[in-house]
């Protein structure tokens, strides 16, 4: 397994060059970045992060996922700025320079020696969306999750379409009580994570934060933030279903992301639309695949649709007899584990480093 670097984000040139300082000290090599969205990959995974003072506000803007580990780096000294800042940003400790550079010495020599920070283990994040209506992405993102809860993982499906019907629905969970996004969206404040999904429609292993059919209406980016970071120190896997026209909440979940699938029909004009949902979806993020979904009745081939879109392809999915019948009777897609569509769900999810529990 790679070995994470500690990540610092700063554009001040003397601060990055005082920390490189004391990093080279120590035989230390860091990862620097100027702003919160080029560190956003390496963020939650990293020993330990040192964030500049001019760059804390961005981060905090950015609803970076919360996590130990935190340290602010300033030259100020005691200021109230400088706890709300710290607040901001999660920050465990403020180091100002130069009074704490030997406390931060000792801290990266600590990384140094191998004995890192001690960072909450986080579950993975898969974006799912389609390349044209009707591709079949929301039932792909519920098969997701609820192949994981199959096969031992505690999962999340965040519903992030508010035009979609509805993610409970999708699982035929539309009775179950528990919060819905409005009810999420209303409250103000943290929110712990074993507080949240307790209070989502759950059966087993598996949670849902749904759209409320009842109550239309767009995701604010702070809602998704509290979710995805909820989700992602709570579940082992948390999966979404994004909309087509990405909103400002899609944006943040994309960019979140571990992985984001885009479920494209094997038909000529939905590889049209496709091309242009990828070049909107692109610009945030580096982890885009493709699932290549059958029939295909003009016998188009994987490789050229992949050649086409410019995505290689995460895999692909052939006609499932009888699955629509299914879902109409409230049968959750790959409920049973058999098939296609549940095949696919496990490979996906061990390709990301999860353990499936079961054969492929």
């Amino acid at each position: 397994m790679a070995r994470h670097r500690p990540l610092l984000v700063t554009a001040d040139v003397d601060l990055l060059d005082d920390v490189l300082a004391l990093a080279a000290g120590v035989a230390l090599d860091l990862d620097v970045e100027h702003g919160p969205e080029p560190a956003r990959a390496r963020y939650p995974d990293a020993p330990i992060v040192l964030i500049g003072d001019a760059a804390a506000q961005a981060c905090a803007r950015a609803h970076l996922p919360r996590r130990r580990g935190v340290v602010l780096l300033t030259r100020d000294h005691g200021t109230d700025r400088l706890a709300a800042l710290a607040d901001a940003v999660g920050a465990e400790q403020i180091v100002s320079f130069p009074d704490g550079a030997a406390w931060l010495t000792e801290r990266l020599a600590t990384v140094a020696r191998g004995h890192a920070v001690t960072v909450s283990a986080r579950g993975r994040i898969l974006a799912v969306l389609g390349g044209r209506g009707g591709a079949g992405a929301s039932v792909l993102a519920a098969a997701l999750a609820i192949t994981a809860g199959n096969v031992g993982l505690r999962s999340l499906l965040v519903d992030a379409d508010p035009l979609g019907g509805g993610a409970d629905l999708i699982l035929g969970w539309e009775n179950v009580a528990g919060l819905r996004w409005p009810a999420l969206a209303a409250t103000s404040g943290a929110v712990d994570p074993p507080a949240l999904v307790s209070a989502l429609p759950s059966r087993g292993d598996v949670a849902v934060l749904s759209c409320d059919r009842g109550q239309p209406g767009g995701l604010s980016q702070d809602a998704m933030a509290a979710a995805l970071d909820a989700g992602s120190r709570g579940r082992d896997l948390v999966v979404t279903d994004l909309p087509r026209s990405l909103d400002d909440a899609a944006v943040l979940a994309l960019r979140a992301a571990d992985r984001v699938l885009l479920v494209v029909p094997a038909e000529l004009r939905a590889c049209v639309a496709a091309a242009r949902v990828a070049a909107t979806v692109a610009p945030h993020t580096d982890e885009l695949r493709l699932v290549i979904r059958g029939p295909a009745p003009g016998r188009l081939r994987t490789k050229d649709i992949a050649r086409s879109l410019g995505v290689p392809v995460a895999g692909t999915l052939r006609a499932e007899p009888g699955l629509t019948r299914r879902l109409e009777r409230g049968s959750p897609p790959a409920g049973d584990g058999r098939g296609p569509l549940a095949h696919l769900c496990r490979r996906i999810i061990g390709d990301l480093g999860l353990a499936t529990g079961a054969a492929a």
